[in-house]
């Protein structure tokens, strides 16, 4: 059985942040170091670094959390994946999704790379929306 490396990341980290965990650790890609990078310029993780493991490496997240010990609250409230292998959905400049009416952002391939929903309304361009995330 395949199963969605994507949906697998997205789900770590919903999961450890449900839990305040510190950090998480996820098979690594280049797919998603680029989207823990928008994570991390958009202030929804702390950072993440690249462990060497002799195969395919691993990816450590450190999440991100407000307040103080006592009293934690969760940065990402919400991070669900929008297009699945199963049913991929494309958008063009025109149709960019705002989540949580710009409260949140959407991560988008696009041709010119995988950017936020923002990003790519600037520059002018469409393409497959991996996820939301608010």
């Amino acid at each position: 059985m395949w199963s969605d490396p994507i949906a697998d990341m997205l789900t770590r980290i919903r999961n450890a942040n449900a839990a305040f965990k510190e950090s998480v650790d996820i098979p690594a890609s280049n797919l998603k170091k680029k989207l823990l990078d928008i994570l991390k310029a958009e202030g929804y993780i702390d950072d993440y670094k690249y462990i060497e493991d002799g195969k395919q490496g691993v990816l450590k997240v450190f999440l991100k959390y407000k307040g103080d010990r006592r009293h934690k609250v969760n940065v990402i409230s919400g991070i669900v994946r929008i297009s699945k292998p199963g049913k991929r959905l494309y958008v063009n400049k025109d149709k960019l999704p705002k989540v949580k009416s710009g409260m949140g952002i959407a991560i988008v391939s696009t041709s010119s790379g995988v950017m936020t929903d923002k990003q790519a309304r600037s520059q002018g361009v469409g393409g497959e929306v991996i996820c939301y995330v608010w």
